[in-house]
């Protein structure tokens, strides 16, 4: 094995942290490039209201003015700190990993068995406890990038100028007048949305690879 592949895998041949990090973090950049567009007009068509300076009919008339108005440029508003984001899948599995793995052995020292196996120790209620766990941790530390991003993806008022010029100036005018939980606003929302989602992804997610092993161990 190569040095890095051992850095890659910890001692036991299991996947390091590291690569979980890294892999979730190379997806992720590759679909924030792809959606970037898709979430722009989300947002706009999200902040609108019927006062608004000439408001979009929809989805095509908004992409249609905005590369109109703004160029293509402006459907990437926002990909700094959407490129950034890409951590909290990262953060999610690499939590939900590295706690999974103290469940395992908090269970194997508390006596319950003399070797580590997944499929018996732990049960859906572990999984959907760990799920939720690291969906908290992910959304805690990555919500600011939420935030800033939407506020970049304002649209421009009817004199044509935006009201943040970029990720700094969000970040410095958002601390000044609002403070830290200016960076946390809508989180209670995001959180009762996302927690139960997580949580019943991964139980789905560790019983399904639970059937798969069973089913080859028969073959």
């Amino acid at each position: 094995m190569g040095t890095g592949e051992q850095v890659l895998q910890g001692n036991d041949g299991q996947l390091s942290p590291g690569y979980h990090l890294v892999s979730a973090a190379e997806a992720g950049a590759l679909v924030c490039l792809c959606t970037n567009p898709i979430w722009l007009v989300k947002t706009r068509l999200q902040l609108q209201t019927p006062q608004h300076y000439q408001p979009y009919s929809g989805f095509s008339d908004a992409l249609r003015t905005i590369l109109r108005e703004e160029g293509w440029r402006a459907l990437y508003k926002g990909i700094g700190p959407g490129l950034l984001l890409v951590t909290h899948g990262a953060i999610q599995f690499t939590v939900y990993e590295e706690l999974r793995k103290f469940a395992l052995y908090l269970k194997v020292k508390e006596g319950r068995t003399n070797h580590i196996n997944s499929d018996k120790l732990l049960n859906s209620f572990d999984y959907a406890t760990l799920g939720a766990s690291s969906k908290i941790a992910a959304i805690l530390l990555t919500y600011p990038y939420q935030v800033i991003r939407a506020r970049l993806q304002q649209r421009p008022g009817g004199d044509g100028i935006p009201k943040y010029w970029d990720s700094w100036h969000v970040l410095r005018e958002t601390a000044r007048f609002e403070g830290i939980r200016g960076f946390y606003r809508g989180i209670t929302s995001n959180l009762l949305k996302n927690i139960p989602a997580a949580s019943i992804t991964f139980v789905v997610y560790e019983n399904v690879l639970k059937l798969f092993r069973i089913a080859q161990g028969q073959n």
